[in-house]
């Protein structure tokens, strides 16, 4: 086997398809788009607060979104990360992530 061979076997070794690996990548992305969007509404609240009194009653409801949101972010891309590489810990953030994902279910579940 040639020294070219060698490094073809194990470079289509290294990019095997992983669904679990691209769902999280989904939903890192996801949760992080919904946490900038957040922020960035966050910021406009802030801008205009002296000109609109009423969203001054919306913003402890977005930190709070905004926060649920954060937290599954680092959760999701350290999951997504630990899943890319392989690494021994990965299933400790997995698991973290899918918990935060049904309180955060729980939460935004209607009543």
């Amino acid at each position: 086997m040639t020294d070219h061979s060698k490094a073809a076997l194990q470079s289509t070794e290294d990019l095997n398809f992983r669904p679990f690996t691209v769902l999280l990548g989904i939903i890192s992305g996801s949760v992080i788009a919904i946490t900038f969007g957040l922020a960035v509404v966050g910021f406009v609240f802030w801008v205009l607060k002296d000109e609109s009194p009423r969203l001054l009653a919306e913003i402890d409801s977005l930190i709070t979104n905004t926060a649920i949101f954060f937290i599954l972010s680092i959760f999701a891309g350290c999951s997504f990360f630990g899943s890319l590489r392989g690494a021994a810990w990965r299933h400790v953030p997995m698991a973290l992530l899918w918990c935060s994902l049904l309180l955060a279910g729980r939460y935004y579940w209607p009543q």
